[in-house]
């Protein structure tokens, strides 16, 4: 009888997703785990030479078969949550969490780069190889390394209990949005929501055993009655359910508050040991930019440059939603309603109207189409096992070879995390002497298609797509073979959003548009008209849409220098921050912190201001194919071979003044955004 193989040991093939149980974590981990341990005891044994053939080749081996189990498990758990799934996840958690901040302090370790930067055999490594060793010295810096026993012992102690936190954190917010629905009975009370979107709503009854519309708190179900429902008493009842996810008022059953305070406290202390006033601190130190101080004055001053524009919007629409709407007194719940109405009487079309151009197929087709365009590559669909049905696999080849692979998981479902994102299954690098391609994950929460129809998709989630897909190049078309500077590997946290963001701005441009659409009822491609009223519309509400941005990033920046955990109140400094940047003020029940799992689950602690710091460098950045035609090839070359392929084979800086010939300027962004003045 042949035994069959546990799928999360497949270290370097694609992964059968379709057979991966979740009692095949716990011996899967548990192996590559013992031999990770093994490379480590053998890599620091006092004989082993101190150079990278026998100390950082094997290691990096042993790493990526168990970071890659490892990854497949975190993102099942993300996609396809199961109660199963989430008990032998976290059963695991504890002990990988462990295993990664004992790698990071291991003394021993250390002292073999350390030998190695000091050996004369140092000059003679590649530039990238030396770039890679002086980077791991900084990071044991980062992890305690050098720190006494006792403050190395609490720094671990510390990363293992933050490791829990966050992850629950990310399970109560996901469970406060499944647990929350509402049952419409009277199909009036939906007056004004698109056919569609209704459809979508009398599936999800129908799935849930009910009969009527059932509306969700997942974000292609909630936004469209925020946006569409002309029953004012629904939006506030929906908007309450989601601005109050994972607070107090539900019992406190799946409060995310205490976990709030508890994180930041740890993250102050943590930092503290390593030396660093304050989390900021410690988070920049592998940033582009320099110091808390810097960020926060970009912020003000981006502030203060949108926030007249971001009054304008707001006068604007407060006076529409009077005059026509008979809204005397704007709330949260009214704003994207009345935005929506007042985008189709400025600018004479609805999202619902474009929804219906933009079909699921052709927009892959036409951003496929992009892609091959600018950067000499081919992207076909192709055969893999998933994690569900709905999930695409794609390959992407140049000059007719393989180079790398995506899957494709669009719809929002029960049981998978909202967002979108991207994220890297297996990296480019030599593998016993085998080029490795790379593969990635590219996740989104789409609307599905209803009754065999294909999806529509608003012109928002186009750019969403676009966003997604360029993190995606970005790790796919590395030419580098390093594992520590390969793909997004390694990339500044404020540079890595440049290649998503810049992707954003060709979803705004006709000849590229042309090909995304095609009608799902005629067949039609967007008429140019409407194409031009999308135009004259894109910076709609532009000002109001950056100091929201600005509030957020603002608010994370000071929550990691200036705030006291013990002390300070953290919706007291979101109500601070608003009062400077915003122009919109939620009622005293919102509860965004809980619901904030950018830093509090995420990666972006005291890092989220790199949406803003990047958007700078993509808009400088596609300022170039303005200037010599937006697809152009050489200018698409240039820019995958100096930004995309590099990695981080150098400083994100370096790749941007390669790419560009000068440092970025902040115009090209403001201009983008038709704020180019502050008149």
């Amino acid at each position: 009888m042949t035994q069959v193989q546990n799928p999360l040991l497949n270290a370097t093939g694609l992964i059968d997703y379709s057979a991966i149980k979740p009692t095949d974590i716990a011996p899967a981990v548990d192996k590559l785990a013992q031999q990770l341990q093994d490379t480590i005891a053998q890599v620091t044994a006092p004989d082993t030479p101190a150079t990278w053939k026998a100390v950082v080749q094997p290691l990096e081996l042993a790493t990526l078969a168990f970071t890659r189990a490892w990854g497949v498990v975190g993102h099942l758990q993300s996609v396809v949550d199961t109660p199963e799934l989430r008990d032998a996840y976290n059963a695991k958690l504890p002990m990988v969490t462990q295993l990664f901040i004992d790698l990071s302090q291991n003394e021993a370790l250390f002292a073999k780069y350390r030998a190695m930067k000091a050996s004369d055999a140092f000059a003679t490594l590649s530039d990238v190889r030396r770039r890679i060793i002086d980077r791991e010295i900084r990071d044991f810096r980062l992890s305690g390394a050098e720190l006494p026993e006792t403050e190395r012992t609490r720094v671990k102690a510390i990363g293992e209990r933050l490791s829990m936190l966050n992850q629950r954190f990310s399970e109560n917010l996901l469970d406060a949005t499944n647990a929350w629905h509402l049952l419409i009975e009277d199909e009036a009370r939906l007056a004004g929501i698109p056919a569609d979107t209704k459809a979508m709503y009398a599936a999800n009854a129908k799935a849930a055993g009910q009969t009527g519309w059932r509306i969700t708190l997942h974000f292609p179900s909630y936004l469209p009655v925020m946006q569409y429902a002309d029953d004012r008493a629904l939006r506030e009842t929906v908007y309450h359910a989601f601005a109050t996810r994972a607070a107090e008022f539900d019992g406190s059953k799946f409060d995310n508050t205490p976990l709030i305070k508890e994180i930041l406290q740890l993250r102050q202390e943590e930092s503290s040991l390593l030396g660093f006033a304050n989390y900021a601190e410690a988070s920049l130190a592998t940033k582009m930019a320099d110091t808390p101080k810097e960020v926060i004055a970009f912020l003000r001053d981006l502030a203060s440059r949108a926030k007249p524009y971001a009054q304008k919007d707001m006068t604007a629409l407060r006076a529409f939603a009077k005059e026509t709407l008979c809204i005397d007194d704007l709330k949260p719940w009214d704003q994207a309603y009345a935005s929506e109405k007042l985008r189709q009487a400025r600018y004479s079309y609805s999202d619902q109207e474009v929804k219906q151009y933009f079909t699921e197929p052709t927009v892959f087709a036409g951003l496929f189409h992009l892609a091959e365009t600018l950067y000499g590559i081919k992207i076909r669909q192709s055969a893999a096992s998933t994690w569900h049905p709905d999930v695409k696999f794609f390959e992407v080849f140049h000059n007719d070879q393989p180079i790398a692979a995506f899957y494709a998981d669009l719809y929002a479902r029960e049981g998978k995390r909202s967002g979108a994102w991207m994220d890297s299954d297996r990296t480019r690098c030599y593998v016993n002497g085998k080029l490795q391609t790379p593969v990635a994950y590219l996740v989104c929460n789409f609307a599905p298609g209803i009754d065999g129809r294909p999806a529509t998709m608003t012109h928002d989630d186009v750019t969403t797509l676009f966003h997604e897909f360029g993190h995606c190049l970005h790790h796919l078309l590395t030419q580098q073979t390093e594992v520590a500077v390969s793909g997004i590997s390694g990339v500044e946290w404020d540079a890595v959003e440049l290649p998503s963001q810049f992707m954003e701005n060709f979803a705004w441009e006709w000849d590229v548009v042309k090909q995304l659409t095609h009608h799902i009822d005629t067949g039609a491609t967007l008429p140019r008209e409407l194409f031009d009223k999308m135009l004259a519309a894109k910076n709609f509400q532009s000002g109001m849409a950056c100091v929201r941005q600005v509030e957020f990033a603002l608010f994370d920046m000071l929550l990691h220098t200036s705030f006291d955990p013990n002390v300070d109140d953290v919706q007291a400094l979101l109500n601070d921050v608003r009062q400077e940047v915003a122009v919109s003020f939620p009622p005293a029940y919102n509860r965004f912190p809980q619901s904030f799992s950018h830093i509090f689950a995420g990666g972006y602690a005291a890092g989220y201001y790199s949406y803003k710091w990047a958007e700078v460098l993509s808009a400088d950045a596609f300022s170039a194919f303005e200037e010599t035609g937006i697809l152009n090839t050489q200018t698409g070359q240039r820019f995958m071979n100096e930004i995309l392929a590099r990695g981080s084979s150098r400083d994100a800086m370096d790749n941007f003044v390669a790419f560009r010939g000068r440092k970025p300027s902040i115009d090209a962004l403001m201009r983008h955004s038709g704020m180019a003045d502050n008149e």
